[in-house]
Parts: C-alpha cells; structure tokens; sequence
C-alpha cells in the first residue's frame, strides 16, 4: 500500500509539471506564449509592474535574458494589476518597456498573479511549492525540465548571485 501511496505523489508531481509546461499566456504583442515552446529550456517567470519601486529590475532582467538567452534561459516577464501599480493597458506597458528599458524579452499581457483569478501558470505553482507572488517582481525559475526550481521575493535582484548561480545550474544540467 505504501508503494501505491508514493506512486501517486509520483505521478502526481508529474502532472503538476506537465501541467506546468502546458499553461499558455496572451502575449502583450497578441498571439499567445505558450510554455510547451520552451519545453528543455530554464524559463525566469517574473510578475512585473511598470509603476512599483522596484521597476528598475526591468534593466537587470533585460540583463539576465542577454546573458543566457543564447545558453537557453527565456525570461518572461508577466505586467500584473494585482498590486493596483501596473498601467492601464497592455499597449502602454509594451511602450513604457520598449522605450525605458529597451525590452525585447517575451511579455505577456496584463494578468492577475494571484487570488482566484490568479492566472493558471501561478494556481499550478501555488498547487506544487505552495508560492504566491507577495508583490511585484517576484521571481520564479522553472526548470528545464518543467519543475519549479526556485522562487525568489522582489527583493531579491535578477543579477544577484542567487538567481544566476540557480539559473547557471540549470543550464548547466543540459
């Protein structure tokens, strides 16, 4: 009975990270981003707003995609309303990005990050770590193989020692 049990939390897992890798977004650009492209790729997921203190991390982010981008890392920046400090629309973020940051990372449109309407992406990984965005520009590095691999707070910058040596594993699992 016992090996049923975990066989189940095996199986269980799995599903969760498939899941995870079969969530799509709207992209700020129309269409839509879907996880599954990303399949055997790191992808950094960060909740973002244009008007919050910590917007700055925009710059580093762009930095992060930059310098692993051609390793394989996607960061994917996701504007959200849920902290009441995101524009009004999705055509001015891309502009506000475009234009302060020089962004040319995958953005989604305007999403809620948590709650009940919280976008599926953040439901399955509030369903397999237990992480909910606090704030803005909370990080979520998901690995290559579809698993959160670790979350970070918005304190936490993009190019900190911490995020890169979690993302330079995971490139280096490949």
């Amino acid at each position: 009975m016992r090996a049923f049990v975990v066989m189940l939390c095996l199986l269980a897992g799995q599903m969760a990270s498939a899941g995870m890798r079969d969530v799509t977004f709207p992209s700020i650009d129309g269409g839509t981003l879907d996880m599954s492209e990303w399949a055997g790729k790191p992808v950094l997921v960060v909740n973002t707003a244009s008007q919050c203190a910590f917007t700055r991390q925009y710059e580093d982010l762009q930095t992060l995609y930059d310098t692993y981008r051609d390793r394989g890392l996607v960061v994917l920046a996701v504007p959200s309303d849920t902290f009441r400090q995101e524009l009004d629309s999705a055509e001015e973020v891309r502009e506000f990005c475009e234009i302060a940051f020089g962004l040319d990372m995958p953005m989604t449109d305007i999403l809620p990050v948590k709650g009940n309407d919280a976008h599926p992406f953040y439901q399955a990984v509030k369903d397999e770590v237990g992480f909910v965005p606090r704030w803005n520009f909370n990080k979520i590095l998901v690995g290559a193989d579809g698993q959160v691999v670790e979350t970070w707070g918005a304190q936490s910058a993009p190019m900190s020692r911490p995020v890169r040596r979690s993302i330079e594993a995971e490139l280096n699992r490949e």
